[in-house]
């Protein structure tokens, strides 16, 4: 049995998106997109009214997913894990994945290279800790090995820059405790002994206050 369109609103929440109404009642809600080429007075099968719900709903699945990376770079396993919490079959995410990698708004290699260069700049940790990091995020490993080989910087120099703030919070402490809690920070960042004991020492160098300011008054 065929209804009848009889009137499509736009929804006051969501400018996008319109109600369908059929037969005098609201039936569903549709993508603009989807709906572009209804018309009040144009009749509907049930089949139809399925494949305009069915396509909503990869329109809906894909729209969700775009608002997501565009917060920030994401992986191609953070995107499928988020449409998954969102409730969409896996039939529609893979699709969607599938969809987002031909236009090339997904790349792993590229979200990997990011990651490492954001670390690198504003919070330096070894490539131990920036290997485990990317895996969380789905990553596979030729990928992380691929941008860890270009993009991560030298582990000397990278456990220096990552231990400059916890220095100079720590300048007025006796060598032995600057050296215990600069210590446990590079190696909670990911730094294997062998480098963090020289990046110690050169950060007490540079860093520590004199020995005077150091010892209480009396």
């Amino acid at each position: 049995m065929e209804r009848e369109i009889t009137a499509i609103k736009a929804q006051k929440r969501n400018h996008q998106r319109v109600s369908i109404y059929l037969d005098g009642e609201f039936a569903f809600g549709l993508s603009r997109f989807v709906a572009g080429w209804l018309e009040p007075g144009r009749k509907l099968s049930q089949a139809e009214i399925e494949t305009l719900l069915i396509k909503d709903t990869y329109e809906v699945a894909f729209q969700k997913a775009l608002q997501f990376i565009q917060y920030r770079p994401r992986s191609i396993e953070e995107t499928r894990r988020r449409l998954n919490e969102k409730g969409f079959s896996s039939d529609v995410i893979e699709t969607t994945i599938d969809k987002l990698l031909e236009k090339k708004w997904l790349d792993d290699l590229d979200f990997a290279r990011q990651w490492i260069e954001n670390r690198n700049t504003f919070r330096p940790r070894s490539e131990r800790l920036l290997a485990y990091e990317l895996r969380l995020k789905g990553l596979a490993e030729d990928k992380i090995k691929q941008a860890l080989e270009k993009y991560a910087g030298d582990e000397n120099e990278l456990a220096y820059q990552a231990g400059i703030k916890k220095a100079k919070q720590c300048q007025h402490e006796s060598k032995f405790d600057f050296q215990k809690k600069v210590g446990g920070f590079l190696g909670r960042r990911g730094f294997h002994y062998g480098i963090v004991k020289p990046a110690v020492e050169r950060l007490w160098k540079e860093f520590s206050s004199p020995l005077d300011e150091r010892l209480p008054d009396h």
